[in-house]
């Protein structure tokens, strides 16, 4: 997809909420799923921030216990991790999943990683790990976080471009990622350039009801009219 087409897409994409293109996704595919999207809550550092649309980066952190390696290595991992997510075709959405046992023991997020990954271009985070720093989070840099707590304990980066799962949604590296204060979904890219067309249908289809359910006089009646004209929309 070369550049016009793709801020075309991604400004439409943006547009509108993740429930939405959850919607409009089951328009495009003709089925229903239950697959795809984060099925837990995650609390937003940004809740009216607008949508994160961009291609994940994934990694996968711990924070119970100390890293292993020497000083040296251990470096190599913190840049490492920096070094990937930067790579690659953006805008980019770091996706982070969090091994331990009792995940968020300890937050990779904070006043300093916020900033240093919204200085390197990154879009936002979402992780089923902790957040900590609220008040002093990088703004314009949105994370959807599984808990908030205060420590960073040993958090560490144990690998990236690895799948991780994120409360139900499983993540590849450079699949296309939309997330806002409601949740997380994978938009497969098969799907992507249909999307703006669903949604387009899906709102006329609504708007047939909400204009109806609005109106003086609503009733049963009306409500099965209703019903009828917006499934005669195409």
């Amino acid at each position: 997809m070369d550049a016009k087409a793709q801020k075309k897409l991604f400004d439409a994409l943006r547009a509108v909420d993740t429930p939405t293109i959850c919607n409009a996704l089951e328009e495009a595919r003709g089925v229903r799923t239950a697959t795809g999207f984060t099925t837990q809550h995650l609390h937003p550092t940004e809740p009216d921030a607008p949508p994160m649309v961009g291609y994940a980066r994934t990694g996968i952190i711990r924070a119970a216990q100390p890293a292993v390696g020497s000083a040296a290595e251990k470096k190599k991992m913190r840049v490492g991790w920096y070094e990937y997510v930067v790579s690659g075709e953006g805008p980019t959405v770091a996706i982070i999943q969090d091994l331990d046992s009792n995940p968020g023991t300890g937050a990779m997020w904070g006043e300093v990683n916020s900033t240093v990954h919204r200085g390197l271009g990154i879009l936002g985070c979402v992780t089923n790990g902790s957040v900590r720093d609220l008040g002093m989070l990088a703004k314009g840099f949105p994370i959807l976080a599984g808990k908030v707590g205060p420590s960073h304990a040993f958090v560490h980066v144990e690998g990236w471009g690895m799948p991780v799962d994120i409360f139900g949604m499983t993540v590849v590296h450079g699949d296309l990622i939309h997330a806002d204060r409601h949740g997380a979904v994978v938009i497969p890219h098969d799907l992507a350039a249909k999307l703006p067309a669903a949604i387009d249908l899906l709102a006329r289809k609504e708007k047939v009801i909400l204009d109806a359910a609005k109106k003086k006089g609503f009733g049963i009646e009306v409500l099965r009219k209703a019903f009828a004209a917006s499934e005669d929309i195409h």
